[in-house]
């Protein structure tokens, strides 16, 4: 070859290798600092409680420590919005719940959720019970139907307000089941709980871990758990789906996200290490306590699996006619 046409070939080749270089040398040398995850709500919920978990984990495996960072706002979309923004080198990560599959509940979004937000791992499923006041002639999610069905807009159930994920796992019930169960927004899940128990709404979805304690004291009654399976920390109480409301499925789930264009290498590394994490008994025991069921895919599973959810949850908001928030 003559000297001048080696010369253009060797330098295509360094090119090529300079453009493949940064994506590969940045997932070697990652991490090299504290990782910061943001989370969107406050401190002793759920989702606060599942990303401490994961994070304390996922520190002792990466070799840096994951600092969480609760940045509550906007239904979560502040948090983010942070993440959405943030430079896509894999240190500054989101954990959100299911919420953040639903962006057709919001007017305007200063971001696009499938582009700007790359999912990394799912953490857990967090089912939600449908429980009753137990002076409700319901024992169980027939007898609930029945009943409404008998009474047309005379039962009401709570939520943890309009466009919450309660609100939204209610409105699919009443769209698969053809009811009429007026809704009552409250500001929060303890306070649409407390209307529950105490006979000021008849019917509300919770966590399953903060609806464990008033079951059993008999405050409330569970009549089915949201999943298509059933919970392991209340084992006894049927899915919705096999008491009578065939492929009902609303179930809540937790999981990481990086910024949208972050380098594949980094959120592989990511994923494998939540992966990794996730196996250990201590945190499984940790999460199942709370309801959750630890989820056992990384990112090649959570792709494929929120961009379902969102397309479910944006004809759920549009048959029900949810307003943008």
């Amino acid at each position: 070859m003559p000297l001048r046409k080696r010369a253009r070939a060797t330098g295509l080749v360094l090119c090529l290798c300079a453009l493949s270089t940064p994506g590969t040398a940045l997932s070697q040398q990652y991490p090299t600092r504290a990782v910061r995850m943001v989370v969107g709500f406050a401190a002793g919920g759920a989702t606060d409680i599942s990303a401490r978990a994961l994070a304390q984990k996922v520190s002792d495996t990466l070799g840096q420590q994951v600092i969480v960072d609760n940045r509550p706002g906007a239904s979560s979309m502040l948090a983010a919005e942070i993440v959405a923004r943030s430079a896509a080198d894999g240190y500054t990560l989101l954990f959100a719940n299911a919420t953040i599959a639903m962006p057709t509940l919001f007017a305007k979004l200063p971001f696009d959720v499938r582009k700007d937000l790359l999912p990394v791992s799912l953490a857990g499923y967090g089912p939600l019970a449908l429980t009753a006041h137990p002076s409700l002639p319901a024992t169980s999610v027939k007898e609930l139907i029945g009943l409404a069905k008998r009474r047309p807009g005379e039962l009401n159930y709570a939520s943890a307000g309009a466009g919450s994920f309660t609100h939204l796992a209610m409105a699919l019930f009443v769209i698969m089941t053809d009811t009429n169960i007026v809704h009552i927004p409250y500001k929060g899940g303890a306070p649409s709980a407390i209307a529950t128990m105490s006979g000021e709404s008849q019917v509300t979805f919770a966590s399953v871990g903060a609806s464990i304690p008033p079951v059993r004291q008999g405050k409330l009654r569970a009549l089915g758990v949201s999943g298509l399976q059933r919970n392991t920390a209340l084992p006894e109480v049927p899915t919705i789906s096999e008491a009578g409301v065939s492929g009902y499925d609303a179930t809540s789930w937790y999981g990481m996200f990086a910024a949208g264009s972050t380098p594949s290498p980094v959120v592989v590394k990511l994923s494998e290490h939540a992966m990794k994490a996730l196996s250990d008994m201590q945190l499984k025991e940790r999460l199942i306590s709370q309801g959750i069921e630890p989820a056992t895919g990384g990112a090649d599973e959570f792709n494929p699996y929120f961009s379902a959810e969102i397309t479910k949850w944006a004809k759920v908001i549009k048959a029900a006619a949810i307003p943008p928030q």
